[in-house]
This record gives structure tokens, sequence and C-alpha cells, in this order.
């Protein structure tokens, strides 16, 4: 099984997806929907035994499965449920020689969840940070998201010990865009890896933080 995170183009609120697929093999794609947004997921293959389910984040318990509702789906993520995964099966009914292509069309339309009162962020909280030669995460640095469609969002940093709700002048802005963490400021030299479910961002070579993907997308 391999992930991928669709990511659309600037301006564009869906997009399209290839491939093939083969055997039992898995591919989960992640759409970053938000609260009060309708995500859609339409699915064309060549073979009959592809098809998909849609799954809410770090659950394997599906909200729908391909089969019953057909090759389309349009779905309000409620709740929690904010980053349905469209899970594409390689093979089924005993299928698992079979191979073939498909087409994946995923959109998400819609005004994104309502902003934290008094605030321009649509979540805020505490994540794991550290400055220097401190250990990594041995402090919580506040943070604010400006989430978008398509699993973009900005993320507003404070320096350990400040508010970000409060200290609004001067944060640290990370730029978030499917596989890529970009900066605001041109001075700052960010570097970033994947672990697990985590960004680990490196600003500088000085400070550190985690920023967890649902943090980036919801869920």
């Amino acid at each position: 099984m391999r992930q991928q995170r669709v990511s659309f183009k600037p301006g564009s609120s869906s997009a399209v997806v290839n491939g093939t697929i083969k055997g039992d093999a898995t591919i989960d794609y992640v759409l970053g929907a938000a609260e009060g947004q309708m995500m859609s997921v339409a699915l064309e293959s060549s073979s009959a035994s592809i098809s998909y389910n849609a799954l809410p984040p770090g659950s394997e318990a599906a909200i729908a499965i391909g089969e019953n509702v057909g090759k389309k789906l349009e779905r309000k993520p409620s709740g929690e449920r904010r980053v349905p995964g469209t899970r594409v099966p390689g093979t089924q009914r005993g299928a698992a020689g079979e191979s073939g292509a498909y087409t994946l069309t995923g959109g998400i339309t819609g005004r994104a969840d309502a902003m934290v009162k008094g605030t321009t962020y649509h979540v805020t909280g505490l994540a794991p940070c550290s400055i220097g030669t401190d250990p990594k995460g041995s402090a919580k640095c506040s943070f604010g998201v400006v989430r978008a469609a398509g699993g973009r969002a900005e993320v507003h940093l404070a320096a350990p010990g400040f508010d970000v709700k409060m200290h609004k002048d001067d944060p640290r802005i990370l730029r978030f865009d499917g596989k890529a963490v970009t900066r605001s400021n041109a001075k700052d030299r960010v570097t970033a890896t994947r672990q697990g479910d985590n960004w680990l961002v490196a600003v500088n070579g000085f400070n550190f933080y985690t920023i967890p993907d649902a943090v980036i997308a919801g869920g």
C-alpha cells in the first residue's frame, strides 16, 4: 500500500489522477476537505474489479464503498472526519491476477470550516518545537492554521512561551502544499522531511517544528 496526497493547482477545485494497478495492490489518495466543504470522487476504470472506498482519517472503517454507491460520490465531511482518503483497491471478487488502468477525479468545493472566534485561523493549538541544540520537541509552540482547498495551508507559529493569537505581528509562517513546505520570508532557509503522519521542519537550522498532517488538513 502507498499513500498519495492529491494536490490542486492554484485556483482549481479538482484534480485528475491517472494510474494503473495490479493484483491486490492498494493506493490511498488523500483529499484535504475541511468542515463545511463538499468532497467529490469520480472513478473510471478499464476493469470492473477496480473500485474505491472513502475512509475517515486514521480508520479502516469505510464511510462509503464504491461498489455500493457507484463510481461517483459526493460527501460532506462531518465532525472530525475532515480528510477522507479515497482507497483504490487493485482487484476485487477474487480477480487477483488482473490489472487495469483508472482515472480518479477528486474535488473539493464550498467554504472551509469556521474560524476560531476572534482570530483569522481555522484551528489553533500547540505543536512540538525546539530551538538550537535543545532536544527536538522539548518545547511547545503556539500555532494558528489557515486552510485552503486541496490540502494547502499556512501555519503561523509563535516563539515558545508566546501565544500566536495574542502576538500577531511577526509570526513565523510556513506554507504547506501537497509534498512541499515553503517559507513566506525569503530570508528563511527551510528544510522539511516526513516522519509518519508528521512534517519535521527546520528553519535556518535553528528553529525546529513538528507539524502533524491533521493540523494542515484537519482530522
